[in-house]
């Protein structure tokens, strides 16, 4: 939907392919875990209000939550970190920002919605110049194949994306794939929301090893006051201790959560069932690593990369692409050339993405690597960054601005925030 709402200012149409548009009411089933709790950071709301104007002010009056300051918290080991006055944070859930920015996306004139599945690329030489499709109708698996003729085609599959096999088939490289094994297990349940914690929208608490879980002094979640009265709450673990479907045992590792965690577990509702999610490993498409790539041809979304989602960057990664594809588109390139620009501009996005979430995975004792080059420096001061964050604000707002993306992770290896840094913790 992003993709397409950048598109809509350069084509002359736009069509959504969409497999599940014909048995959804048109509303898309979209990834499978869009019923977990979503974070939409600092800069992902910033992209968001830039591509659809006033659209916050919509989400806040169809009931999300916009929290500000102190009602943004985060906890290290169960300590909540300094105030950054200006932080903000979206209270809602996926699919409800999803409804508002589809609607927003298919008012305009020039975008559709095809109900059919992409089933290869089809080329005019070396760029791609339209889709063989399946058109989809409710109680049928598909028609028969058609081909739909375009000058650019972008590729919003999702990490499981059949890409890479349609470039072999055409003769084109596959784009290598890093990937790191992270076994994540999270599950979201929803309750009702009264008068408690009435200034807390947000609130999370950072994960760690699970060896030390009953050590620590609390476990890793996060809450969100949401559209609908409602808490978003998730949960966490590694390995064998991720968690289930059995909302008495939710409750249970609730109260050994930090404090707002604690007190909706104690004085709310649960509202539905509870779901959960595995992610096994993060995973992320190097196309800028290809000696030749296609011309007419974008790839946006997870179909690049998606990181461990324990960090909230996947909403925002996706904003980011999306204005990548709008600067590249901008800049005056031809659609029928290889997009090497928008590669770039998305590279830097996700490394910076990549960096900072891989970075914490490996501190978890099952994570074994791949180890970046200059891994053990980088996370000796990530660990003096984080702990001076705990106490000093300034610190702080440096943190957050990379935990929001605001930032590049190298910003915290700066001169000034690591002598702060230095100054704090040897006046602890």
């Amino acid at each position: 939907m992003l993709a397409a709402r950048v598109l809509s200012d350069h084509a002359t149409e736009v069509v959504i392919l969409e497999p599940d548009a014909a048995v959804s009411g048109g509303t898309g089933r979209g990834a499978p875990h869009k019923e977990q709790l979503h974070a939409l950071l600092s800069m992902g709301h910033t992209q968001l209000e830039r591509l659809f104007p006033g659209i916050s002010k919509e989400l806040i009056e169809g009931g999300a939550r916009l929290g500000t300051g102190p009602a943004v918290q985060y906890y290290i080991d169960g300590v909540l970190k300094p105030c950054v006055p200006e932080s903000t944070m979206l209270g809602a859930t996926r699919p409800f920002i999803e409804e508002h920015v589809r609607r927003r996306v298919l008012a305009l004139e020039n975008v559709n919605v095809l109900a059919a599945q992409a089933r290869d690329l089809v080329f005019s030489g070396s760029r791609v110049s339209g889709v063989r499709l399946s058109s989809m109708q409710p109680g049928l698996e598909s028609l028969a194949l058609d081909e739909l003729e375009a000058d650019l085609v972008v590729d919003a599959m999702g990490r499981s994306s059949r890409l890479g096999t349609w470039l072999v088939n055409h003769g084109w490289q596959q784009p290598p794939m890093d990937r790191m094994t992270v076994d994540l297990g999270y599950a979201t349940a929803m309750f009702r929301r009264g008068a408690e914690l009435p200034e807390t929208v947000i609130a999370h608490a950072s994960p760690g090893p699970a060896s030390d879980y009953q050590q620590r002094l609390s476990e890793p979640g996060a809450l969100a006051a949401v559209e609908g009265d409602r808490w978003s709450v998730v949960l966490v673990g590694y390995n064998d201790y991720r968690p289930g479907h059995d909302p008495r045992e939710f409750r249970r590792r609730m109260r050994r959560c930090v404090a707002p965690l604690r007190e909706v577990a104690e004085q709310c509702e649960l509202d539905g069932s509870v779901q959960t999610f595995t992610f096994r490993e993060s995973q992320r498409r190097n196309f800028t690593r290809l000696r030749q790539f296609p011309g007419g041809l974008v790839v946006v979304g997870d179909a690049v990369a998606s990181v461990n989602p324990i960090y909230g960057q996947g909403l925002t990664l996706a904003a980011l692409a999306a204005t990548s594809l709008s600067a590249h588109l901008q800049s005056g390139a031809s659609p029928h050339q290889p997009a090497r620009g928008y590669f770039e501009r998305v590279r830097a996005v996700v490394d910076a993405a990549w960096q900072l979430s891989t970075t914490a995975d490996l501190a978890q004792p099952h994570v074994t690597g791949p180890y970046p080059r200059g891994y053990r420096l980088i996370r000796w001061a990530g660990d003096r960054v984080t702990a001076a964050s705990v106490i000093d604000p300034v610190v702080n707002k440096a943190f957050m601005d990379v935990i929001h993306m605001r930032e590049h992770p190298r910003a915290l290896t700066r001169t000034r925030i690591l002598a702060r840094t230095a100054r704090v913790l040897a006046q602890r």
